[in-house]
């Protein structure tokens, strides 16, 4: 009875590890700048794909041809990556639908890679006509909705991001800011919709898994916290 007497329920310490944990700033922030850095690389690696389509080598001047876009490109593509793969996971949450599918690092690399075969056959496939390639191009953008994700959120954000990004597009080659050869659809290329729809499904798929990484790394500090001997 002593003992019970004497101990006094003192304040709970946290160590750094915890603390840096459970910030969800500090968390949103490190998410932020992840994705941007890797839409940044998505777009230079995109652009050369598009650039340096029938080069089987690499000559010399390849990796100059990396940054032949103009300079504003690769940081727009991270800005809008970074509020893709952010917005992703707040809506989950919001509908209080958790996406469970594929939920592994291995099923995201593939995802990002059949994205960036999306992209190429846009450049590389060879029809008699543009709408016969946006007909192929929506079928395996919707395949790589159906693959990698099958919730309607996704869906529908993909569907939205495609729009939006399509008429920003149109204002800027309206606008003379850069140009499409032989456009179809307006100023731009009909499937281009197709590629912005499997790009948001991509960056949504990496940022669901960096934020269900996170609650991991939560969950584990938070049993850390309740084993350690110093919190009674």
């Amino acid at each position: 009875m002593v003992e019970e007497e004497t101990e006094s329920p003192g304040p709970k310490k946290c160590g750094p590890y915890i603390s840096s944990v459970t910030s969800q700033s500090v968390n949103l922030m490190i998410r932020g700048v992840v994705l941007f850095f890797i839409g940044v690389f998505l777009a230079l690696v995109l652009n050369l794909l598009q650039i340096q389509r029938n080069v089987t080598l690499f000559p010399p001047d390849v990796i100059a041809s990396i940054f032949s876009s103009a300079w504003w490109v690769p940081p727009c593509c991270g800005t809008a990556s970074a509020v893709i793969g952010l917005l992703y996971p707040c809506i989950d949450r919001h509908l209080g639908e958790p996406h469970k599918f594929n939920r592994e690092w291995s099923n995201v690399m593939r995802c990002v890679a059949v994205f960036v075969g999306i992209n190429h056959a846009s450049a590389k496939l060879d029809f008699d006509n543009n709408i016969q390639l946006s007909l192929t191009l929506a079928a395996l953008s919707v395949g790589l909705w159906w693959t990698f994700d099958r919730s309607r959120s996704g869906f529908g954000l993909g569907v939205g991001i495609a729009f939006l990004a399509t008429v920003v597009t149109q204002l800027l080659v309206y606008n003379g800011v850069y140009q499409y050869t032989s456009p179809d659809f307006l100023y731009v290329r009909s499937w281009l919709p197709c590629i912005f729809f499997a790009g948001g499904i991509t960056m949504g798929n990496i940022g669901r898994q960096l934020a269900m990484v996170n609650m991991q790394r939560l969950l584990m500090g938070l049993s850390f916290l309740k084993c350690s001997p110093f919190v009674k």
